[in-house]
């Protein structure tokens, strides 16, 4: 396995792009956007529709689709290594840790949504499921998701019970700020919460800095027990795709366009009635809360690949050379958006963060994409790697790596 996989480029191309689709709402509003409408970026029927969108389509896809990848990049780079005679495990291992530096970096010194540290805990234990067959593999992702949902609900019980507390008449201050403290995370808090978390977004780079060192030491185990066990499930079920060659574009498109109908019509109607029961209850914290996390959780999986599928028709039916460079520069790319963004919304660029209505968040992501689109392969073309992909190999190998095209022969 030394070629390169065009049609896995290319759906990681989409799944870059299309993780800003959600990601936008936490780089430029209070952190309950994300998501509940009501916490920030405008409740006009646009905004609400936008909302109602990304949870449908998006919310959870493209970062399962990126997991998805993810797993199966996995099994490439240590199959890899062990044909060009190296140790797998060892070249796995060490881009775990190199990636682990890339993630911390980026979680403390940028932007808290980062998922490159979570990857590189969960790809460490990914490891030892590499070398098993597609059927095993989905057995135990089954297994894992259950898990999920276990952990989901215990934490959601636990929550349920903090908001009851608080509710009490003569509930304890530290119960009620405890409460609000979590509300203002997942949906809407208190107004001076949010006012506070304002003013920290738009005030100096350290000051963003010392709250995201000084919270974030606890907030990476509370990432790793709360997304660990579904992001590893995501991970085995794209070994499985790479091996069954779903993902290598190996199938018919027929087969392709089939798979995508019938994940979409087992995905996509439960998905909308979690989205109306939102809807239902006024957009009520817990419960949209829940639908996002726990009540999705089960479709997850099944609309990432079925939104693949359809990917993958529509990538093999023609030349997508310029999505495979965005998917070939996909860790510069993912990377860089953080930068743009930051640099945008908080204090230390442009300070528009809360500033701007969620329905005008878009023509920015659009703009991002059609820098992505530009920039991916006008670089490829004079250089080997994405300038990232380069430092990434080059610190996980210990030594500076061939970098222009004509340094040495390419290396897939």
């Amino acid at each position: 396995m030394t070629e390169r996989h065009g049609s896995i480029d290319g759906l990681r191309g989409l799944a870059v792009m299309g993780i800003l689709l959600m990601n936008v709402a936490a780089f430029a509003l209070p952190p309950g956007a994300y998501f509940n409408p009501l916490a920030g970026g405008g409740t006009a029927p646009v905004d609400i529709a936008i909302w109602a969108v990304n949870f449908v389509a998006v919310d959870g896809k493209m970062r399962a689709l990126f997991s998805i990848l993810f797993g199966a990049s996995t099994v490439i780079v240590v199959e890899r290594a062990e044909a060009a005679g190296q140790n797998g495990a060892r070249v796995h291992l060490a881009r775990m840790a190199t990636l682990a530096l890339f993630g911390a970096a980026h979680f403390f010194l940028i932007w808290q949504g980062d998922v490159l540290l979570l990857y590189a805990m969960v790809g460490v234990l990914a490891l030892p499921f590499v070398l098993l067959e597609p059927g095993p593999l989905i057995r135990i992702a089954i297994l894992l998701l259950l898990a999920q949902g276990v952990v989901q609900g215990v934490f959601l019980m636990d929550d349920i019970a903090l908001r009851h507390a608080a509710m009490l008449p003569g509930a304890d201050t530290t119960t009620v700020d405890g409460w609000h403290a979590f509300a203002q995370g997942i949906g809407v808090g208190r107004p001076q919460d949010a006012a506070a978390t304002i003013d920290r977004m738009r005030g100096p780079w350290s000051a963003m800095a010392a709250h995201n060192i000084a919270n974030g030491p606890a907030t990476i185990p509370f990432l790793l027990g709360f997304d660990g066990s579904e992001t590893l499930a995501f991970m085995l079920i794209g070994m499985a795709a790479l091996r069954s060659g779903f993902l290598t574009g190996a199938w018919e498109r027929r087969r392709y366009l089939r798979r995508a109908a019938i994940g979409l019509a087992i995905g996509l109607p439960p998905t909308m009635a979690l989205c109306w029961l939102c809807f239902a209850t006024g957009f009520d914290t817990l419960t949209t809360f829940a639908a996002a996390t726990l009540g999705g959780l089960p479709f997850r999986a099944i609309l990432a690949l079925a939104l693949a599928a359809l990917a993958l028709a529509w990538l093999t039916a023609r030349d997508r050379s310029r999505l495979r460079a965005v998917g070939r520069m996909a860790f510069s790319n993912y990377l860089g958006t953080s930068l743009l963004m930051t640099f945008l919304f908080y204090g230390w660029g442009l300070s528009l963060f809360a500033r701007i209505e969620r329905v005008w968040l878009y023509p920015i992501v659009f703009g991002v994409w059609a820098l992505m689109l530009l920039w991916s392969p006008w670089w490829l073309a004079r250089f080997r790697y994405g300038p990232l992909e380069w430092a990434w190999r080059s610190l996980a190998r210990g030594g500076f790596q061939p970098m222009r095209q004509n340094a040495a022969i390419r290396l897939n």
